[in-house]
């Protein structure tokens, strides 16, 4: 039985055949820790003396984004991450100067520390990041934990919270941008509530979907919404969705074109694996990442890994997964070219590839403790669906 929240970010499967330990994750502080990994070649660019300052930043109950925003308001150092950790788990990542002029030491809060471990040349990049370790307690799980064995058989879904996990809205969002029907992103963002989330919160959002209120409930967005009363400000003195979509970080804006690009993705390897494809080896005509990580076509490299194509403006057509991606777009009512966004050109999107599975290495379980790394852009909750195959992951932790 799928749970409802996977269908609704489009994962209808389970790709193993393990029929779950139960469990949960995340009861205690600790319970969930994950640690970035750079490649050797980008930790021996690290030099002791000038250039671009490298941070490692340690985390706990507050999300990259803020944490950074966090830093740069109390120390007036801007900062770039490889990667975004969430606020639900104790986190270690690398982090750089965006110019040359400005370094500290050592910077901390309750939520957060920041210690610089040397220079680069030039910052990092994303390409610089290979992965991540993380090490997960399981509570309450059965004693069948111990024979889960297939972490070579998952398929490489975008995980919860890149949809917003107790409010999978960003993908709905993203949709409405695509289709330039800004006044409802806007609506959807402030006022999209679900079951899951606290009643003040729903109280609020009930408020939020009228317009007419928005002068009136200002004062009573939390300040943990920022988002929220950026939109809210911009509405009450423009009333210009558009305009007010514009007010929130770049950044922002696209992820919600990459949410949906994930809801799409997500619905296409859940279609594929239905319709009997196989996701896990690759065969002549596909197109493959080889053991650098680039892509091309197949040419019987064991060491190639099968990818899927990521909608955007520029979809590749010539694939084993088109005839998929086509009845989903029908379906979605969305084109491809509807990526390239006129309006707002800085949220289009070309599109590109993604691993049909999970790359899964460094796997052992002990004491209902799980402990794995994943290669960058792959979601440790997935890998944790399969093994407990949760009722509602949502009440239990995910």
């Amino acid at each position: 039985m799928i749970p409802k929240i996977d269908s609704e970010i489009g994962i209808s499967v389970y790709s193993t055949n393990f029929a779950g330990c139960g469990g949960k994750i995340r009861v205690n502080e600790g319970d969930f820790k994950v640690s970035e990994l750079l490649s050797e070649k980008s930790m021996s660019m690290i030099n002791q003396d000038d250039g671009y300052a490298v941070y490692k930043l340690k985390k706990r109950n507050i999300d990259t984004h803020h944490a950074l925003e966090s830093i740069f308001r109390k120390t007036r150092l801007k900062l770039k991450s490889l990667g975004l950790k969430d606020s639900s788990a104790i986190t270690e990542q690398f982090v750089c100067s965006m110019n040359k002029s400005k370094s500290i030491d050592t910077f901390s809060t309750s939520k957060y520390s920041l210690d610089k471990i040397g220079f680069l040349k030039k910052p990092f990049s994303k390409k610089d990041m290979v992965g991540n370790h993380f090490t997960i307690k399981i509570t309450d799980a059965s004693s069948e934990i111990i024979k889960f064995n297939e972490h070579d058989k998952i398929l490489n879904f975008f995980g919860y919270q890149r949809f917003g996990s107790k409010r999978p809205v960003n993908h709905l969002v993203g949709k409405a941008i695509l289709q330039t029907n800004f006044e409802k992103a806007v609506e959807l963002l402030l006022s999209f509530s679900t079951t899951y989330d606290s009643s003040p919160n729903i109280e609020l959002r009930t408020k939020l979907a009228d317009k007419s209120n928005y002068s009136s409930v200002l004062r009573d967005i939390p300040p943990q919404m920022d988002f929220e009363r950026t939109l809210v400000k911009e509405m009450i003195q423009h009333d210009d969705p558009k305009r007010a979509f514009r007010a929130i970080p770049i950044s922002l804006r696209r992820f919600f074109i990459q949410a949906y690009q994930s809801f799409l993705f997500n619905k296409t390897l859940s279609m594929a694996f239905e319709d009997g494809e196989d996701m896990f080896s690759s065969q002549e005509g596909d197109i493959c990442y080889d053991k650098n990580g680039l892509i091309g076509k197949f040419d019987e490299d064991l060491d190639q890994k099968l990818a899927v194509p990521l909608i955007g403006f520029s979809y590749y057509k010539k694939t084993r997964f088109h005839h998929q991606i086509s009845k989903i777009l029908e379906d979605e009512e969305i084109k491809a070219k509807n990526f390239f966004v006129k309006d707002l050109q800085e949220v289009s999107n070309e599109g590109g590839f993604r691993n049909s599975s999970v790359i899964c290495t460094n796997f052992s379980i002990s004491d209902n403790i799980v402990s794995f790394t994943l290669s960058r852009g792959s979601f440790a909750t997935i890998v944790l669906r399969e093994i407990i195959k949760p009722d509602d992951p949502l009440l239990v932790g995910f």
